[in-house]
């Protein structure tokens, strides 16, 4: 298991300037995945009492999905863990499969070798679908659940955006363009937010997506995880989130009734799919208190 500072990587120089600083200040250790090995990332001192956060990032993605969020949780006191999920950022492909489901067990493995069970667990977009399939399959690994911007609930009757190809095109600044735009179609409300920034994570993200074929975020496999999680479960999402668009009521309900122990449904005004990012103080005012340990179910609910 290593100890050691990441090394810089080949493309660094085109990341933003807070990624070199927050990897200086990471401790990066791996455990085992299939032929190779799973890398994360934490930041912060565990206080006593306090349970590990553990923190997933979506699809085409890594943990720099949560770049704005990672000084302010720690401000708040909050030991992180940030895996590069199974097939995705530097970490080897899943044992076996290659979608939500061959997540579950590397990441309940090396969870378990980092002493990590239990934690507050909280997954973004394709990771909410993996964290709620955890959670469900692994009881001890969650003291409490907080699902971002998560797919497969059930409640969309087709695909609510389209996403253009872009490794077939030979020049980079066309590729660029393609990212851009797919940045729009999925990821951030307001296109005036597609800055270098944006830019520079989402295309370094998708370069090393090696799980081309997942299909799992268009079922209702999440839905059908919330009631076997005993834990209390909570839920943020983008007002405009490109998943869902008009169908936001429609979700909100079915999480209401799949979840036996619902904290919240929360929408963050002004923002798409990729909240956290778009919205970092609004998300997080919106997730803190979810984290709390006071907050409870009849609170959540105002009862």
């Amino acid at each position: 298991m290593e100890h050691a500072a990441t090394p810089a990587q080949p493309w660094s120089a085109a990341m933003p300037a807070d990624y070199a600083a927050l990897l200086a200040r990471a401790t990066r250790l791996t455990t085992p995945c299939g032929e190779g090995e799973m890398v994360w990332h934490t930041w912060g001192e565990r206080q006593p009492g306090a349970l590990p956060l553990v923190m997933l990032h979506g699809g085409s993605g890594s943990w720099t999905h949560w770049i704005r969020n990672i000084d302010a949780l720690v401000a708040a006191g909050h030991q992180i863990w940030l895996p590069d999920l199974p097939g995705f950022g530097d970490s080897a492909a899943p044992p076996a499969g290659f979608d939500a489901d061959a997540m579950v067990e590397p990441l309940y493995q090396g969870m378990q070798q980092l002493g990590l069970l239990p934690c507050k667990l909280i997954g973004f977009s394709f990771g909410g679908m993996t964290a709620g399939m955890l959670a469900a399959a692994h009881p001890d690994v969650a003291e409490r659940l907080v699902v971002v911007g998560a797919p497969a609930m059930g409640v969309v009757p087709h695909k609510q955006f389209v996403l253009r190809g872009w490794r077939h095109l030979p020049d980079m600044a066309e590729q660029r363009e393609v990212h851009r735009y797919n940045l729009g179609a999925l990821m951030l409300w307001n296109a005036t937010r597609i800055d270098d920034e944006a830019l520079a994570l989402h295309q370094n993200n998708v370069q090393r997506d090696r799980l081309p074929r997942r299909r799992l975020a268009n079922t209702d496999i999440l839905a059908q995880s919330l009631p076997q999680i005993a834990v209390p479960v909570a839920a943020i999402y983008g007002a405009h989130d490109a998943l869902y668009k008009t169908y936001m009521g429609a979700l909100g309900d079915r999480f209401r009734a799949a979840t036996p122990q619902l904290l919240d449904f929360v929408l963050v005004p002004d923002s798409g799919h990729w909240v956290q990012y778009e919205q970092p103080r609004a998300f997080m005012a919106a997730l803190l208190p979810l984290l709390s340990s006071t907050i409870d179910v009849k609170s959540a609910h105002g009862a």
